[in-house]
C-alpha cells in the first residue's frame, strides 16, 4: 500500500472517530461544565498516549510547535463544547465542518495567494447551507455562532499542522498538544463546576479521550504528513456524515430545510476542494 493511501485511510478513520463523539459530548455537557470536562478529556488522552509518545525520539522546537497547535485546538474545542449546550450534535457537526472551506482560504492568505474560484463558489454554497441549516440568517443562535468560532480555530489548527507536523514524531506531537490543552484548562475548570461530575460525563470523557483526542488526533497528525492539508480537509467529510447518522439514531432531526442545508454545506465543501491550493514549500502535494 502506498504512503498516500495509508495517509488517506488514517484520515478516514480519524473522521469517523471524530464524528462519533458529538452525541457523546452533547449528553456529557448536559450535566457537566465544558471547561472541566475538556480538561479531564485531554489529560486522560495525554495519559493514554504517554507510553507510546515518550518512547519516540524528541525533536527541536517540539514544545513550541506543540503549544502553537494546542492553542488553536484548545480554543476550538472550548467553542464547540460550549456551543453544544445550545444546539444539537448534528447541527454542531455540520457547522464545525465549515472549517474545511476555511482551510484553503487561510492557506492562500498565509502564502499571499488569492483563493481559487472553486473555493469562493464553495464558500458561498456552504454559507447558504448554513443559513438553511440554522433556520435563516436571523435564527443563527448562540450555539451556532460559538460553533462558527470553533470552525475558524480548527481551520487554523489544520494549517498549523501542515507546517509543524513534518518536523516531529506524530504521536509525540499529539501527546504534547493534548497535555498542554488539558493543563491550561485544569485551573479554570476548578472554578467552573469542578471535577465532581457524575458517571455519564466521566464515561464520555474516557471515550472521547481514547477515541478522538488520542486515536483520531494521532491518526490525523500522522496521515496529514503524507497527504497535505487540503486533501485532509476533504476526507474529513466523513465526520459530519457519521455524526448525523448517529444523531438520527438518538432522535436528532434536522427537518427538510436543515437537511437541504446540510447537503449544501457538504456540496460547498466538495466544490471548494475541486482545485487544491498550491502546496507550500515542504508540504505534500494533494
Amino acid at each position: 500500500m502506498s504512503s498516500q493511501r495509508r495517509g488517506e485511510l488514517a484520515i478516514l478513520a480519524a473522521a469517523f472517530l471524530f464524528g462519533s463523539t458529538f452525541v457523546v459530548m452533547k449528553s456529557a455537557v448536559e450535566s457537566a461544565e465544558p471547561v472541566p470536562f475538556l480538561s479531564a478529556r485531554f489529560l486522560l488522552a495525554a495519559l493514554v498516549l504517554a507510553p507510546i509518545a515518550w518512547k519516540r525520539s524528541a525533536s527541536p522546537r517540539l514544545w513550541q510547535d506543540g503549544a502553537l497547535a494546542a492553542a488553536a485546538l484548545g480554543a476550538g474545542y472550548v467553542f464547540q463544547t460550549v456551543g453544544l449546550q445550545y444546539t444539537t450534535g448534528s447541527v454542531s457537526a455540520f457547522v464545525t465542518y465549515l472549517f474545511v472551506v476555511l482551510v484553503p482560504i487561510l492557506s492562500a492568505l498565509l502564502l499571499h495567494h488569492l483563493p481559487s474560484r472553486p473555493t469562493v463558489v464553495g464558500l458561498v454554497v456552504a454559507t447558504t447551507g448554513l443559513v438553511l441549516l440554522t433556520g435563516g440568517a436571523g435564527s443563527l443562535g448562540r450555539g451556532e455562532l460559538l460553533t462558527l468560532g470553533c470552525a475558524v480555530c480548527f481551520a487554523f489548527h489544520v494549517v498549523i499542522l501542515s507546517v509543524v507536523a513534518p518536523r516531529h514524531d506524530p504521536w509525540r506531537l499529539t501527546a504534547v498538544q493534548l497535555l498542554l490543552v488539558g493543563a491550561v484548562l485544569f485551573v479554570p475548570g476548578l472554578f467552573q463546576g469542578g471535577y465532581g461530575f457524575g458517571i455519564t460525563p466521566w464515561v464520555a470523557a474516557v471515550y472521547t479521550a481514547v477515541a478522538a483526542s488520542a486515536a483520531a488526533l494521532g491518526l490525523q497528525t500522522w496521515g496529514q504528513r503524507l497527504i497535505g492539508p487540503t486533501r485532509t480537509a476533504l476526507l474529513l467529510l466523513v465526520e459530519p456524515v457519521s455524526a448525523a447518522f448517529l444523531g438520527y439514531a438518538v432522535g436528532d432531526r434536522l427537518g427538510l430545510p436543515g437537511l437541504v442545508g446540510a447537503v449544501l454545506i457538504l456540496t460547498g465543501i466538495a466544490i471548494a476542494e475541486v482545485t487544491p491550493a498550491r502546496p507550500a514549500v515542504g508540504e505534500p502535494a494533494d
